[in-house]
């Protein structure tokens, strides 16, 4: 079949304008397990990578990069929150004339099924489509050979984009499309490149008022110096960061606050590990003190971004309120098998408790399957986060063989059984098998995660804590809770896939799957809809009591328990943490054994030689 995608002939039915070309930005949503898209009146978390791609975008349409009598035309979808019709934006372009390209941007692997389903329509009216993100960056850097999903759409025209698109990378491929001579492929995974004084992220306002809170988004560096195995940051964005300035910084806050923007997420996946975060914390804390004193973040960070000085005082001063923190899973022996060494269990209570007191909500990822893993042993670690460590939201996954990961790769090497549907890894579906654990009863530890984990009492724990605490935020805390928990109990979709009353359209339902009658369709989609509300309404007023009780409490200010306590000198040999593995223990040793050298080097300011260390750690055991 020959290329749509780079034939100049199937761009004649479109129009014939010569001095108009459209660039059609896509961020496609995934598919639920009955085929339709997830999709909200208002989503969870805003697209950086179509924020990005539209500040590249208008730097185009800026530097005139079709000529000077080429205007270039911008539109911007955000499939999660928005309904995209390709027949509406086909006839938009005939009847405006010119040329175009669709670009389906930033499409992870799960995304990628309904990437290409998106893009059979814009083939057939002729138009040429450019695939780009970690989906496709993903494989090209890690296998051998481009996987049949990825064949099978070039075979039907689609052209791809592997890397990322600044310094100038998307003006070749703009200019390819106007031209008529899109290539296949473009592939830049060999060379990544520098963000100072690329055009920022920014996106238009109706996009970042359909998100929660109004929320928009800002990466400051990409990469990351770490080897997870499971990640796939570090193979499509590199083990080497690259950041922007804080004049890049401040550009994008004014950009955005002059549209009423004050809430930002830093999508970088782990800020504590940007050299220049404090020159970046110091411009935000000027910000907020001179002009803008709303301004609020969302953060990611490591387990040990506590140990950095400052990091954590500057990032409440400046606007730090929300912290995702990759704790992964707590057994040693886990985070080892996944290469995940920079986690340490012993700096886990430590960390959360001085976030706590600088008044952030804390979220922590953690990953279910590792070879450790049992339902039992997974149902008693759950049991010791809730008892000992004072996190305020937890987040399950499956441990997932993402395409780009090196434990997809592995796998593949292997020959072992992956799921071929790339629609399934979102990481809240099983897509391989686990070493001890049936399929059934991986399945069934991680539905009773979510379970163990938020339930009245614990959730009662969390609101009490965060109501003894002076900067504390209760109410913000239970908002929090009620999207993770409503979104699993009633959605079935991962929370950080979730938003506020679910959109279905009949005749959006996935390639290949029937289209159902309105007679089915329509009472089903309503009555789910009002059974949701009901549920929603029962757990919120239960949930809402609690919150109430917690407020109300005659010891609100003195309530304390083993999570939220002072560091008590015994805590090492009481707490679960250390003493439910083998690989608690050990770290527990080593812990002994480090802080017992420094001991003796600060009281004899020294370091020790070989024999002196050798007899210290033996006394620390």
């Amino acid at each position: 079949m020959p290329n749509a995608a780079t034939s100049g002939d199937n761009l004649r039915p479109i129009g014939a304008a010569s001095g108009l070309f459209h660039f059609i930005m896509i961020k496609p949503s995934h598919y639920d397990d009955d085929g339709y898209p997830i999709q909200w009146v208002r989503s969870a978390i805003p697209s950086n990578t179509l924020a990005c791609l539209n500040a590249l975008a208008e730097d185009t349409q800026r530097r005139g990069v079709l000529g000077p009598n080429v205007e270039i035309r911008l539109h911007t979808y955000d499939e999660t929150n928005c309904r995209v019709r390709p027949d509406r934006i086909v006839n938009l372009i005939r009847k405006q004339g010119g040329r175009a390209l669709i670009g389906l941007v930033g499409v992870q692997s799960n995304q990628f099924p309904r990437a290409v389903d998106l893009a059979r329509p814009f083939l057939a009216a002729g138009l040429p489509v450019c695939i780009g993100g970690f989906h496709v960056s993903g494989c090209i850097a890690m296998l051998p050979e481009l996987p049949p999903d990825i064949k099978a759409a070039q075979a039907m025209g689609i052209s791809f984009f592997a890397g990322e698109c600044e310094e100038g990378r998307l003006d070749e491929v703009l200019e390819d499309a106007w031209r008529g001579t899109l290539k296949p492929l473009y592939n830049y995974m060999d060379k990544l490149p520098a963000l100072t004084g690329e055009p920022p992220p920014f996106l238009p306002r109706k996009h970042v008022r359909r998100t929660s809170g109004s929320l928009s988004s800002i990466d400051l560096g990409r990469g990351c110096p770490y080897q997870c195995s499971f990640c796939t940051i570090i193979n499509v964005q590199g083990r080497k960061s690259r950041f922007r300035t804080p004049d890049d910084l401040e550009k994008i806050v004014r950009e955005n606050h002059a549209q009423g923007i004050k809430r930002f997420f830093i999508t970088d996946d782990n800020f504590a590990r940007n050299r220049d975060w404090e020159l970046l914390f110091d411009r935000l804390i000027h910000l907020r003190k001179t002009e803008f004193p709303g301004l609020g973040f969302t953060i990611q960070v490591d387990t040990l971004c506590h140990k950095i000085p400052n990091f954590i005082e500057k990032a409440a001063e400046a606007g730090v309120r929300r912290v995702f923190i990759g704790l992964e899973n707590i057994n040693p022996d886990n985070l080892i098998a996944a290469k995940k060494r920079q986690n340490k269990i012993t700096e886990y209570r430590e960390m959360l408790q001085k976030w706590r007191d600088h008044g952030a909500i804390t979220y922590a990822g953690y990953i279910l399957g590792f070879p450790a893993d049992t339902k039992e042993t997974i149902i008693r670690d759950i049991e010791i986060i809730k008892r000992e460590l004072p996190l305020d939201i937890l987040e399950f996954f499956f441990l997932t063989p993402l395409p780009g990961s090196e434990d997809h790769k592995v796998l593949a090497q292997k020959g072992m059984w992956m799921d071929p549907d790339m629609n399934k890894y979102d990481l809240n579906h099983r897509v391989s098998h686990h070493s001890t654990m049936t399929d059934a009863e991986w399945e069934d530890a991680y539905r009773a995660a979510w379970a163990a984990f938020y339930t009245p009492d614990h959730v009662r724990t969390i609101l009490r804590r965060s109501a003894a605490c002076k900067l504390g935020r209760p109410g913000t805390t239970l908002s929090t809770i009620l999207w993770f928990y409503l979104m699993i109990l009633f959605e079935g979709v991962h929370p950080l896939e979730g938003g506020a009353f679910r959109l279905k359209f009949r005749r959006d339902r996935r390639f290949g799957m029937k289209i159902e009658s309105p007679f089915v369709f329509y009472p089903r989609y309503g009555w789910e809809t009002l059974t949701k509300v009901w549920g929603y309404l029962r757990v919120y007023r239960q949930l809402k009591a609690i919150l109430d009780e917690a407020l109300a409490a005659p010891d609100r200010w003195t309530y304390s328990d083993i999570a939220i306590a002072p560091p008590q000198q015994d805590e090492f040999e009481r707490l679960s943490l250390y003493h439910a593995t083998t690989g608690g223990e050990a770290a527990l040793a080593r812990k002994r054994r480090d802080d017992a050298i420094r001991a003796h080097d600060h009281a004899h300011d020294l370091p020790l030689h070989s024999g002196d260390r050798a007899a210290v750690t033996a006394a620390a055991k």
